[in-house]
């Protein structure tokens, strides 16, 4: 029988003001070195309510796609309840973190992050102002 093991880190994530989009996938996939963990799987969060993860194929073309999606999603410039309430300018950064979701969960299978060839997984600021965000990694599987 295999014993379940537990790895956790922080990766700290300077991004500029938002829509700011940055590849994690190198620092993943070394954590994932680090643990140890052969086979299992390794889950991600985005600590903030104006931050969030997910993966894309990170290049030019498609980073300036999803910043414009987002951007379309909830457009900087409307009227938000929380600019009312708080008058930071920043209501439009909270919804479009809401819907792209804080979390991810990654296969990981003989000690590497199971992506596609063209995915990578990024960290996104929809913040109006650059932050450092702290991305809490927790990783869970057996090792060989």
């Amino acid at each position: 029988m295999n014993t379940a093991h537990i790895f956790y880190d922080c990766i700290q994530v300077s991004l500029a003001v938002g829509p700011d989009i940055q590849d994690i996938t190198p620092e993943l996939s070394n954590l994932v070195h680090q643990s140890r963990i052969a086979y299992g799987v390794l889950c991600a969060n985005a600590v903030g309510s104006t931050g969030s993860l997910t993966t894309i194929e990170f290049e030019p073309g498609v980073v300036a796609d999803l910043k414009d999606a987002v951007d379309r999603w909830a457009p900087k410039g409307m009227a938000y309840a929380h600019e009312l309430a708080w008058h930071d300018g920043n209501g439009h950064s909270h919804v479009q973190a809401a819907l792209m979701g804080p979390s991810i969960q990654i296969a990981v299978r003989n000690r590497l992050l199971r992506l596609g060839t063209w995915q990578q997984v990024v960290a996104i600021n929809h913040d109006n102002r650059a932050r450092r965000r702290p991305i809490e990694v927790t990783i869970i599987g057996t090792k060989k």
